[in-house]
């Protein structure tokens, strides 16, 4: 007799807690083997595979391609057992309810972790409360929100013989505010219309409120393409607004004459072996520029009121992507060598565009170098990426008109940008950060002196 598991959305780590569908790789009725993936999903930091723990016949499915599932959720059920070997009749409804009550797969697999799947139990977990209309496969119905118009509309009666109106004043009175006295009903004697019937319905037609007028938001609302922000845009999106709200930053530049560097750089290409790229160069100045200023390689504790200088440099670099801006990170990158920062940096760029960076590879990072200068622009102001303190930019390396041993002439000239956190540090300590690295880009041979 087959049971029929229930596979849940895995914690697929780093606190993580949700995933977006991505696709879907199997189908209702497919019968999967044990950590075969199943479905491909995109969280905050990376695009994974998920593989199922279970082996049989998958018997539902739990959510459509692009939505958005947090960790613990329903994902699929899978038929297990000899009966299960088969392949079964299943109807392909997008989000079907199991034709039988599903059992939990916790007693028999390892609980929600993504790697190994041999734990016990399911650990407890931290997870951000969510609103319920964004939970589930199912789209949240929209309730059409009209504006409330209160009609003010006087009791009426319908009269079929002649108005019992006596007073010449009050069919006046009557006529020059456009009311029909046939569709009054009178207070007086037989339903005689008095005067007072009259005057009481004008108060009534001027007291009440006017039709709230259709807010002109609500048409440019309902036009338009909406991109919801979420997964990894909507991670970008929160970070970077949680840069500008709670560090104050500062930005300097310069520039300077990359001729020499460049030089440098076709002279080690030229002595053969992997080639050395001009991130892996300007990498090695930056870590030799935070060995002279380590308040830059550091972080602000706001709830201990301490600034936290860290030990090692774990040097991010934005990578734009097909999926949108990604900052992989190269680990320990002041304890490597310009072929090692090139080999690494190399790596790290192929995962990202292929989308197979792991979480791992996504964090961490203790300052951030960004090499706008492929975009074919030469200045920016970068945003910090929080929690760090401090990002280099790097604008585009051209000829341009420059005095060189007070001479005019074409050199290869660059913009550098320092983007600091203006708590950790002032403007004297960016400055010789920024000025040291000019230095370095103008006469990579300083850096003999620090190696």
């Amino acid at each position: 007799m087959p049971k029929v598991l229930e596979f849940k959305l895995p914690d697929l780590g780093e606190g993580l807690t949700e995933a977006e569908i991505v696709r879907w790789l199997v189908e209702v009725g497919d019968v999967v083997a044990v950590d075969q993936p199943v479905v491909e999903v995109e969280t905050a930091k990376a695009m994974v595979e998920v593989p199922c723990p279970y082996g049989g016949v998958v018997t539902a499915r739990f959510g459509e391609e692009g939505t958005e599932l947090p960790v613990g959720s329903p994902l699929l059920t899978v038929a297990v057992g000899a009966a299960a070997s088969a392949r079964t009749e299943a109807a392909p409804d997008p989000s079907p309810v199991p034709s039988a009550a599903p059992v939990s797969g916790e007693a028999e697999s390892s609980g929600n972790v993504l790697v190994g799947y041999g734990t016990a139990a399911a650990v407890a977990r931290r997870r951000r409360i969510r609103p319920e209309a964004a939970r589930g496969p199912v789209a949240t119905a929209v309730a059409e929100v009209t504006p409330a118009v209160v009609e003010v509309t006087p009791a009426v009666v319908e009269h079929d013989g002649p108005v019992p109106v006596i007073s010449p004043l009050v069919r006046r009175l009557a006529r020059e505010n456009g009311l029909d006295l046939r569709a009054l009903k009178g207070s007086g004697p037989d339903g005689l219309i008095l005067r007072s019937d009259v005057e009481g319905v004008i108060r009534e037609a001027e007291q009440a409120p006017a039709p709230a007028p259709t807010p002109a938001v609500a048409a440019s609302t309902a036009v338009g393409e909406r991109v919801p922000l979420r997964g990894m845009r909507g991670a970008v999106a929160d970070k970077l607004s949680r840069s500008r709200t709670e560090i104050p930053d500062a930005t300097c530049w310069v520039d300077a004459d990359a001729t020499e560097l460049m030089a440098a750089r076709t002279a080690m290409n030229q002595a053969g072996g992997p080639p050395v790229s001009v991130i892996a160069l300007l990498a090695r100045i930056c870590t030799a520029a935070l060995a002279r200023f380590p308040e830059l390689n550091s972080t602000v504790d706001m709830a201990s009121r301490e600034i936290v200088r860290l030990p090692g440099v774990h040097l991010g670099f934005a990578a734009q992507t097909e999926r949108g801006l990604v900052v992989p990170v190269v680990r320990d990158a002041h304890a490597r060598n310009v072929d090692e920062l090139s080999a690494e940096f190399a790596r790290l760029t192929e995962s990202a565009r292929k989308g197979s960076l792991t979480p791992a590879e996504l964090t961490g990072g203790t300052f951030t170098l960004n090499n706008y200068g492929v975009f074919g622009v030469d200045g920016s102001t970068p945003i910090i990426n929080h929690p760090e303190a401090a990002m280099l930019g790097v604008g585009r390396i051209v000829p341009k008109p420059w005095v060189h041993e007070g001479e005019l002439a074409v050199r290869k000239v660059v913009q550098l940008s320092l983007t600091f956190d203006h708590r950790v540090c002032d403007g004297g300590t960016a400055g010789g950060f920024l000025r040291y690295v000019a230095d370095c880009v103008e006469r990579p041979t300083l850096l003999l002196r620090t190696l």
